[in-house]
């Protein structure tokens, strides 16, 4: 019989134990390898049955052994000494508390995805997987954050595989009730509620849930409450599924929603009130709009609070292509504000303006998420230096006049949180040669010197170790591989040949992502005789521990996916080659460390960042990748392999898979299966070895997501909050009414006539070269704006390329027409192809950036001197 209705049951724990519910609700646990110990203690039978969950473990553990750990004083010893260390941890000084004054009191975080544990399902890939260990890497470093996003009842979907190898989605439904969360709750004790407008005077309601992440509250909103009718309970049902209204409101409620969310967190707890907004990824762009009718709620015009919530801003784009960003039509956007909507104080034009793509090669008709969050912040990032580069590119119609690399977009290379993602035999080895804070220490905060005590392991240790991950791999592809089988049909009789699957000695190459097309899935099978011959020979075989999620609406990922799986099928290699269905977080921290290569192959340069290959390096594995994302930035032959690209405009698709998987299999045969191979004289395969230590040495530092917050701090969140206090609401009325100034004046400002010292074509290094500019500033003064020298050497068609900047000073009074003499000098300073002009920007103390206005002037063609100046 069914269940009419469905209850949660807490268990009651003894006094002695009630540490246990505090530290089951602090996710801690999730990367605090010592509580996971304890909480396995208990019982370890239920531990693995509760998927190491400590809150589904509490509900299972029978009465009589919670009475018997009550009663046992080492238990109760061990209890309370971690639940000490938990104290220690949430309350003492860390690397922020340590910094100077003037950074923020409180960061807000939003991100539709966060990775944090695999009890926690609210994650598809990459972005919720940085998010969680943004947040984690906060906690350890003590940066005030407080996260933001919703909780979704089926979280994204549960992969199995057909017969026949096609993907299967399943939506198990989340009972929050189960889940390591607490209701936020008002004085009173009943729930506290945020509400939206919707059309038809509907109104969309959540209630918030708290995850406490270490340090870091991470607010859940979830829209499954019994206000809403069915369309708005279901608002939340499932990690981007649904069509476009479903995705709007869904955008709206983490972003309107979500700002109203942290204000009532910091009212019922006291908590300080965030300086600085950090929108992760487009979708919630929307917090910005109710960041600006709070303040035009208070009387603050809209030009003066745009410039306001711009300067506290953070906005981080995740995707290289425009089709990875959310869309919606001009009309649905109308339909969803104003008057009869949500954000009725704001007049609709101005919603529409900060998101429609008004630019050369947009769409005009079309609601750009991510070109929103770029209007409403005042610093921008991408995730990798290359992706930096694509965004500047990508984005660069938003700033005309400008060169991409002008473009105010700079980048944060993304990092993963090693104590999440390093496997316990790992740390326990660094723990026993640094002492375990060290070790700690050197994966949270990072810093090389932590790191060089790689070089005294022998290399005995280290190989033991990899082989000794390389067989619990083994185990568990084993156990996983025919849990998969049975669910595609299988009976026990023909599992047989699952006990000879994969081998503990064999070189291990692991593949696991998304699988959108140009992730590439199916690149390895380009040469499925090649591959064959890869995995068979004799002497050198290779393995390969393959896995990854299609979109459920993507199909043509699907038939990638069965392809994949039909492979590996075959009963000639099957014991080489395995596809894995249902890759999430458990799974991953399992595969990363049992693989020996980390094999990426992206279509260059679509990978923002991939930080799966970090996570695998962080364990001693060697990455085998394309230069896209990370690797394109901090690749070394001493720690990996490059494989070729062939993205030449003149080659097309299909040859350029060709070419790229002939170089992959070219270096799996002739370098890299040689080496795994290869015995010095000690028996042991000694580059390899030494591979693996420089992995550690060199890669662990940086790849770490203590770095990458370090950095969001001091580069972005750090400014972000002067910007926020300066931008008082007279100061940002100051600067709005100086921006629509400068606009309206704008075509009066040009640059008339160049003048050089120098008369001839070429001219020594190091030599001096007076400019004198005549411009003419219209409406504007001197204060007004910047005249610039800008030179560099220059390229085939006269771009000046490695800019170099010098201001030019005004140089006497108007002429009799009120033109005005800028004056500078230029140092000679590179040889070859060398080339100036001369440009003029807006100039004002708040602007983050000379492009912030989005206007430049630059000389005409008959300004005198070719425009500037050209050396050959």
């Amino acid at each position: 019989m069914k269940a009419i209705r469905r209850f949660t049951v807490r268990p009651v724990l003894p006094e002695p134990l009630r540490p246990l519910s505090e530290l089951a609700h602090n996710l801690r646990w999730s990367w605090h390898a010592e509580t996971r110990d304890l909480f396995q203690s208990v019982d370890p039978g239920a531990w693995s049955a509760a998927g190491c969950d400590p809150v589904r473990l509490l509900g299972r553990v029978r009465p009589a052994r919670l009475a018997e750990l009550a009663g046992d004083r080492r238990f109760r010893r061990r209890l309370n000494a971690v639940a000490d260390d938990l104290d220690d941890y949430l309350t003492g000084e860390r690397w922020y508390q340590a910094q100077p004054e003037g950074l923020p009191s409180a960061v807000a975080y939003f991100s539709p995805e966060f990775g944090i544990t695999a009890a926690l399902p609210q994650y598809s890939g990459g972005l919720g997987i940085l998010a969680g260990d943004h947040l984690k890497a906060a906690s350890d470093l003590g940066v005030p954050l407080v996260g933001v996003g919703l909780l979704y009842r089926h979280g994204y979907f549960r992969q199995t595989l057909s017969r026949d190898g096609w993907q299967q989605e399943h939506y198990p439904v989340l009972d929050p009730n189960e889940l390591p969360l607490t209701q936020l709750a008002e004085a009173d004790g009943t729930p506290a509620r945020v509400a939206l407008a919707l059309p038809g005077g509907r109104a969309l309601h959540a209630r918030i849930w708290l995850a406490q992440v270490g340090r870091v509250p991470l607010l859940l909103l979830d829209s499954d409450v019994e206000e809403n009718d069915l369309g708005a309970r279901s608002v939340t049902d499932r990690l981007y599924g649904g069509g476009s209204e479903h995705r709007l409101l869904q955008e709206m409620l983490l972003g309107i929603g979500g700002v109203r969310a942290v204000r009532a967190y910091c009212r019922l707890t006291g908590h300080p009130e965030p300086e600085v907004f950090h929108t992760n990824e487009g979708h919630a762009g929307f917090l910005g709009l109710e960041r600006i009718a709070e303040l035009c709620a208070r009387g603050t015009d809209f030009d003066a609070a745009l410039e306001s919530v711009r300067g506290g801003t953070v906005f981080t784009t995740h995707t290289p292509v425009p089709a990875g960003i959310d869309r919606f039509e001009r009309d649905l956007i109308a339909r969803h504000f104003g008057p009869d909507a949500e954000l009725p104080g704001i007049e609709t034009h101005r919603i529409l303006a900060l998101g429609m793509e008004t630019y050369p090669g947009g769409e005009p008709n079309l609601f750009n998420m991510a070109v929103m969050g770029l209007r409403l912040a005042q610093r921008a990032n991408g995730v990798s230096l290359l992706h930096g580069h694509v965004s500047r590119e990508m984005f660069a119609g938003l700033w005309p006049g400008f060169d991409a690399e002008e473009v105010p977009i700079t980048s944060v290379t993304n990092g993963v949180h090693a104590p999440t993602w390093v496997a316990p035999e790992v740390l326990r080895l660094g723990a026993r040669k640094i002492g375990t804070q060290r070790a700690e220490d050197a994966l949270a905060v990072g810093g090389s010197e932590r790191w060089d005590s790689v070089a005294d392991i022998p290399d005995q240790e280290i190989w033991e170790l990899r082989r000794t991950l390389r067989e619990q791999l083994v185990l568990e592809v084993r156990e996983r591989l025919s849990a998969s089988w049975r669910q595609r049909g299988a009976g026990s009789a023909e599992l047989g040949w699952i006990e000879s699957v994969l081998d503990p000695d064999v070189l291990t190459i692991g593949f696991a992502r998304r699988v959108p097309s140009y992730k590439r899935l199916t690149l390895m099978l380009r040469d499925r005789d090649r591959l064959r011959e890869l995995l068979l020979h004799p002497e050198r075989p290779v393995q390969l521990v393959v896995a990854g999620k299609a979109h459920p609406a993507d199909d043509s990922g699907k038939r990638l996916v069965q392809e994949l799986v039909r492979f590996a099928d075959d009963a000639r290699v099957r014991h080489r080659i395995v596809f894995l269905p249902d890759y999430g977080m458990a799974m991953a921290q399992r595969l990363y460390p049992g693989c020996d290569v980390w094999l990426n192959n992206p279509l260059r340069p679509l990978e923002a960042c991939g930080t799966s290959g970090m996570k695998a390096a962080l364990n001693g594995c060697l990455n085998l990748s394309v230069r896209d994302g990370w690797w394109d930035e901090w690749f070394r032959p001493d720690f990996g392999w490059a494989i070729p690209t062939a993205d030449g405009a003149g080659t097309d698709a299909e040859r350029r898979d060709d070419i790229e998987a002939a170089a992959l299999y070219d270096l799996l045969e002739q370098r890299i299966a040689p080496r795994f191979y290869e015995r010095g004289r000690g028996g042991l395969p000694d580059r390899w070895i030494q591979m693996v230590r420089q992995t550690l040495t060199l890669l662990g530092p940086k790849v770490l997501a203590g770095r990458m917050v370090r950095e969001y701090v001091e580069r972005l969140y750090a400014p972000a909050a002067r910007s926020h206090r300066a931008l008082t609401p007279d100061a940002a009325g100051e600067l709005a009414g100086w921006k629509a100034r400068v606009r309206d004046a704008w075509h009066g400002v040009s640059v008339d006539h160049v003048e050089t010292t120098e008369t001839t074509a070429t001219a020594e290094l190091g030599t001096t070269i007076g400019l004198r500019v005549r411009v003419g500033l219209g409406a504007l003064t001197p204060e007004d704006v910047e005249v610039q020298a800008v030179s560099g050497r220059v390229d085939a068609r006269d771009r000046i390329t490695d800019a170099t900047i010098v201001p030019l000073k005004p140089a006497g009074t108007p002429d009799l027409e009120g033109h005005r003499l800028y004056e500078g000098q230029l140092s000679l300073d590179r040889t070859g192809p060398y080339g100036c002009t001369v440009r003029i920007l807006p100039a004002h103390r708040l602007l983050a950036s000379a492009a912030e206005v989005g206007v430049v002037a630059l000389p005409a063609e008959d300004a005198g001197e070719g425009a500037g100046m050209l050396l050959r």
